[in-house]
């Protein structure tokens, strides 16, 4: 095979493994980061503290709370601001904080058992807030607040997902579950494979780090454009700073090894450069001079 056919195939290799390194991390994320409860409870856990969060949650729960009791009946003006008031003193409790993760485990919880369940039934997917009330209740008593001990905990199914979104990310997560196992084996094979072939092989490695960079680089611009694409669908629902704040939570791995990406490909990409150079005191001889490591040769008689 000529150098110049094996420098076009190393450089497909490579090219083919560099846009595979955003498309991979992005699956393995989803699936081993985003789809595990542990992870996300925990990547959410510190929210339960973000003022922009307590105070969305504080006027979700404050305005439910106010529809509930006025069902029938209007109410004076001077309790809305006292419920309101009584919701946002809440989110500063530590039962706030339990009631938090209880209620994302819940949620995370109910969310992957239809993803995964193959016989589960059609509809949206509900949440019992019943163990979230109860978990509440008795961090209340603990703190001893009075009359905690009466509130009623009452199994209430609560529609987290519509059917037809929960049957869409399901199919989504097959894909995801496959591309996570197979994506960044691939990365690694069409790399390795293009270096391998290259007739050239420090410039392919070059090649490959820097392409890894670039990589990066267009992971981390992904992360910054979902970002504004999820606040911009979620700005009537939920408050803009809250839904940055769980985003920014949730991607915060994703973020992370994007720019690890960047410094490992700008690294490789250097120290392959560096090593091609010759030293400063190398011996540098001129056109037509005798290799000083070679014997003169002996004149004939």
């Amino acid at each position: 095979m000529s150098a110049r056919l094996r420098n076009g195939l190393s450089a497909l290799l490579i090219a083919l493994s560099c846009l595979l390194v955003p498309l991979g991390a992005l699956a393995a994320w989803a699936a081993y980061g985003l789809a595990d409860t542990g992870r996300y409870v925990t990547a959410l856990a510190p929210l339960s503290t973000d003022p922009d969060v307590r105070d969305a949650v504080a006027d979700t729960v404050g305005t439910r709370l106010l529809r509930e009791a006025g069902a029938g009946r209007p109410l004076p003006d001077a309790v809305r601001p006292f419920v309101r008031d009584a919701a946002r003193s809440f989110t500063r409790t530590e039962a706030f904080r339990a009631g938090w993760d209880a209620a994302n485990r819940a949620v995370h919880d109910a969310v992957l058992r239809r993803l995964r369940d193959e016989r589960a039934a059609g509809g949206p997917v509900t949440v019992d807030l019943a163990p979230v009330t109860a978990r509440v209740k008795d961090r209340l008593a603990r703190d001893h607040v009075p009359l905690a001990r009466r509130i009623p905990v009452e199994h209430t199914a609560i529609a987290v997902l519509p059917a037809r979104d929960a049957e869409r990310l399901r199919t989504g997560y097959r894909v995801l579950e496959v591309a996570a196992r197979w994506l960044p084996a691939a990365t690694v094979v069409f790399a390795a494979a293009g270096i391998a072939v290259a007739a050239c092989r420090r410039r392919a490695v070059a090649a490959a780090g820097l392409g890894t960079a670039l990589g990066g680089a267009l992971l981390a611009l992904a992360v910054a454009v979902g970002r504004r694409l999820t606040l911009a669908d979620l700005a009537g629902e939920i408050g803009r700073p809250a839904a940055g704040a769980v985003y920014d939570a949730l991607t915060a791995t994703l973020r992370t090894v994007s720019w690890l990406l960047v410094v490992l490909g700008l690294a490789v990409a250097l120290l392959s450069w560096l090593t091609a150079r010759p030293g400063p005191f190398a011996h540098r001889r001129r056109p037509g001079s005798p290799d000083p490591g070679s014997r003169p040769a002996r004149a004939r008689p």
